[in-house]
């Protein structure tokens, strides 16, 4: 069973249920199946569940992570999106970013890892991450035409938008260091933060 959804980092993903998930498939670019364990199995693996593939602010960061950094630190990253496969293509064309990336169209992986839904934006008081560059406004315009207005065909392919995602570090092995899970639209650990915890130096 996953834990409290307020639990992060360090044993907030228990063994059972990453037991659980690693069973499950996800599928990569090209439609194939491939199991969610496999993943992380040999490295330790920086593994982010996003939204929808209609938004990728994040990613965008995250793309900017050197590849040299993180080959340095023997850590890979993965990215896991609600979506359909097809999009994933242009996603990473969006976004800039090149590395492992998979769909859970079922979202079984979600659900198994406790990730809740909701569309609730930063509380009053609390600060904004760096990544968000935009206003609400202007992330809503951006995902929208990087969405359907670019892509009409797109269009319901893109994920539950209120599906909120996850930052973890897995493997290698049965194996989780850090998890944090969203507990509103915006506040994805930063890529910073993240990177730290997995021994990779960035900026």
């Amino acid at each position: 069973m996953a834990t409290d959804n307020n639990a992060e980092h360090n044993g907030a993903l228990d063994a059972e249920t990453l037991a659980e998930a690693s069973k499950l498939t996800v599928y990569d670019g090209f439609g194939n199946q491939v199991e969610f364990g496999s993943l992380f199995r040999d490295k330790k693996t920086v593994v982010v569940f996003i939204r929808h593939f209609f938004c990728g602010q994040y990613v965008m960061q995250l793309a900017s992570v050197p590849k040299e950094s993180l080959e340095q630190a023997g850590v890979k990253v993965v990215i896991v999106g609600c979506g359909e496969w097809s999009l994933i293509k242009n996603y990473c064309e969006t976004t800039g970013y090149a590395g492992e990336l998979y769909a859970d169209p079922s979202r079984a992986l979600y659900r198994t890892l406790g990730l809740i839904e909701n569309l609730n934006i930063t509380p009053a008081g609390e600060e904004k991450r760096s990544y968000l560059t935009r206003s609400l406004l202007g992330n809503v315009m951006k995902s929208i035409w990087n969405g359907p207005l670019k892509s009409p065909q797109h269009i319901g392919k893109q994920g539950n938008i209120s599906q909120l995602g996850a930052d973890y570090i897995l493997g290698p092995g049965q194996e989780c260091t850090f998890a944090s899970r969203m507990q509103h639209t915006e506040d994805h650990v930063e890529v910073a933060e993240l990177m730290k915890h997995a021994g990779v130096t960035y900026p």
